[in-house]
Formats: C-alpha cells, sequence, structure tokens
C-alpha cells in the first residue's frame, strides 16, 4: 500500500498476538529509524521482545495488552515533542505498510532503564507500540474542516487534501487541537493547548505533506 492508503488504514490498537516480528520486518524498520536519526538528529531505538513496559498498572488500565515490541522516541531536549511527532509517524506509516499495528502511547507504560539508551542531554518523549494486532482498530471522529484552518478563497485542491490528510492523524484523547493557515502556497501549523499538542502537531505536519505534496507548499514559522 501506498502512504495514502496506510494513513486511511491506520487506527490505533491496544491488544496484540502472541506473535514475534520477523527479522525482514525489523531489518525494514531498522533502516527508517537510522534515516529519521540522521535526518531528525535523533536517538530512536526499536525495543523488541520486551513485556515489562507494559506490563504495569498503568498499561492494563490503558487496556493494553501483549504489547512486547515498541519504538523509543528519545533525542536531545530542544524541539523534541514536534520531531518526536514527524519521524514518529513516518514509522507508524511505515508499520502499517509492514503489515503491522500501532498505537502512540504518552504515559500508559513502565520506563525500563534496560531496554534503550539515553545518552546525557536527551530524554525519552513518548513510545510507539507495536506489532500484529487483535484487531485492526477503529477510525476516530474528526473535526468539520472548517474549524481546524484559516485559509484564503478559493481553497486550492492540494490545500483541502493536505488538511483532509491532517485530520486522520492520530492526536492525543484525539483532541485534534491544531490549526492550518494558508498565506498563498505558504502554510503555518499551530498547536492549540493541551496535553502533547507538540506531538501532534509533528504528526499532523507529516500527515499534511503527504497529502498536499511537498512541492505544492511551503512551511512557514
Amino acid at each position: 500500500m501506498n502512504l495514502e492508503e496506510a494513513m486511511k488504514l491506520r487506527h490505533s490498537v491496544r491488544q496484540y498476538e502472541n506473535k514475534p516480528l520477523e527479522a525482514e520486518i525489523i531489518a525494514a524498520l531498522q533502516s527508517e529509524i537510522a534515516v529519521c536519526n540522521q535526518e531528525g538528529d535523533l536517538h530512536i531505538q526499536l525495543v523488541t521482545n520486551e513485556p515489562k513496559a507494559f506490563d504495569g498498572f498503568m498499561a492494563h488500565y490503558g487496556k493494553f495488552s501483549g504489547v512486547t515490541n515498541y519504538i523509543a522516541m528519545i533525542g536531545k531536549k530542544d524541539g523534541l515533542d514536534e520531531k518526536c511527532g514527524y519521524y514518529g509517524e513516518r514509522l507508524v506509516l511505515l508499520a502499517q505498510q509492514l503489515g503491522l499495528n500501532t498505537c502512540w502511547v504518552a504515559m500508559s507504560y513502565s520506563k525500563i532503564k534496560t531496554a534503550f539508551v539515553i545518552d546525557k542531554g536527551e530524554k525519552l518523549c513518548v513510545v510507539i507500540a507495536l506489532g500484529y494486532g487483535s484487531t485492526q482498530g477503529i477510525a476516530h471522529k474528526s473535526k468539520p474542516i472548517n474549524e481546524v484552518i484559516k485559509t484564503q478563497e478559493p481553497m486550492p485542491e492540494w490545500f483541502k487534501n493536505g488538511v483532509n490528510a491532517a485530520l486522520l492523524a492520530p492526536t492525543a484523547m484525539n483532541q485534534q487541537k491544531f490549526l492550518l493557515i494558508r498565506n498563498g502556497s505558504e502554510v503555518l501549523a499551530k498547536a492549540g493547548i493541551g496535553f502533547y499538542t507538540k506531538v501532534d502537531l509533528g504528526i499532523v505536519k507529516y500527515h499534511f505533506e503527504i497529502g498536499a505534496g511537498k512541492e505544492n507548499f511551503n512551511w512557514v514559522s
């Protein structure tokens, strides 16, 4: 499947089957993680066959089960949240293309210090659970398009496509607290106020790029 199809098919999944990741799947994820780390100056790490992080009270309260694989989104603290959202969602959609299921996880897990490395000046931002889901999840409800945009009329097709892709993006508690502002071919993406909205913004921006086509616009800050 292409990225557009992956965006539409991917939904959050919290229950996973007892099935290990194949070597070729791990290799594909590790290869893309290396690229993301290089591009984003990050320290993302794939953790496999590690059941302790999702075996505590918070994980069970969050209805997680069978999670033994996850991606630890780690990097230097400055600007980390948005970068983790952007590159994390890049990995999420690759996982979907590889036949896996995923779930962004902010608090419902335990930090297992032996599972990954956090260097000086770095921190763990969030993790992404992944594996073979017991279900494929369900689609989240989305806000009307006019609630997340400010744009000149008429609205070009690329912008509309980008916003529709952004509305498919997973956000914390399905808040969708973001705003996309267009001025000609320039787009400003703003995070709202709330938990993990800067992580959400990175996810939203990656989705927008896929839908709109990076050749059609420029991000502004």
